[in-house]
């Protein structure tokens, strides 16, 4: 399929997902993941309609942010850096995975200095698996109650990635935990904590029947990744 086929498609499954569970369509933003796509691949999928992009390589978004549409809202959901703070903040919109209360500091701090608050999503490992970044569950609503106390940040929500498996029913219980840590979050906090970062190209329909409102799709848009 070309990219429009492609676009369509994930859009289709996107509206059944939302439908099955009693969702609006309209409530989950597609990003589409364009981590080492050149821009006039990019531009592509720009001219199709898509508007949110995400990378996730704090060069990568630096040098492709200026090349591009002002409109594009551009998301930042790799694994981020102290050093590498200074190309991120002020490009992103988002900043998805906020691993450390370290890290989340250095953001809020930087930001300050440019007049930037910046918004971001914590991120936690419902997975357990100890390749994958984030606070682990039994950490998490410390974590992310204590990152939401620091000044000149704006905590959006959560993010995660599923675990690394075939079945279904693992994949489901990694998005299933993360909208009861944002259920327990809202109960703790003032902050509603709105936005869940869950599913990939292979997952997200599973994602959205668990509360996913930002679905990460690269492959099922763009193709195949280029060689690097």
């Amino acid at each position: 399929m070309n990219r429009k086929e492609n676009l369509d498609s994930v859009l289709e499954k996107i509206s059944r997902a939302a439908n099955r569970c009693g969702r609006n369509p309209l409530e989950i933003k597609l990003l589409a993941v364009s981590k080492v796509f050149p821009v006039e691949d990019i531009l592509d999928v720009y001219n199709l309609g898509i508007r949110s992009f995400g990378e996730s390589r704090a060069q990568e978004l630096r040098d492709k942010a200026p090349q591009m549409p002002e409109n594009i809202e551009w998301h930042f959901i790799g694994p981020l850096q102290i050093n590498k703070i200074k190309y991120v903040v002020p490009n992103a919109g988002l900043i998805h995975a906020v691993d450390s209360l370290k890290l989340a500091q250095a953001i809020a701090s930087f930001g300050a200095r440019k007049e930037i608050v910046p918004k971001i999503l914590v991120e936690i490992n419902t997975s357990d698996e100890e390749a994958k970044h984030g606070f682990s569950q039994n950490k998490a609503i410390e974590a992310a109650l204590e990152i939401n106390e620091i000044e000149n940040l704006d905590v959006q929500g959560l993010m995660t990635m599923a675990a690394r498996t075939e079945d279904q029913k693992e994949i489901r219980s990694s998005f299933a935990k993360l909208k009861k840590i944002q259920l327990a979050l809202q109960n703790q906090s003032e902050n509603s904590f709105n936005e869940l970062s869950m599913g990939m190209s292979g997952d997200f329909e599973i994602a959205i029947e668990e509360g996913s409102t930002i679905v990460r799709v690269g492959t099922g848009i763009f193709g195949p990744r280029r060689r690097q």
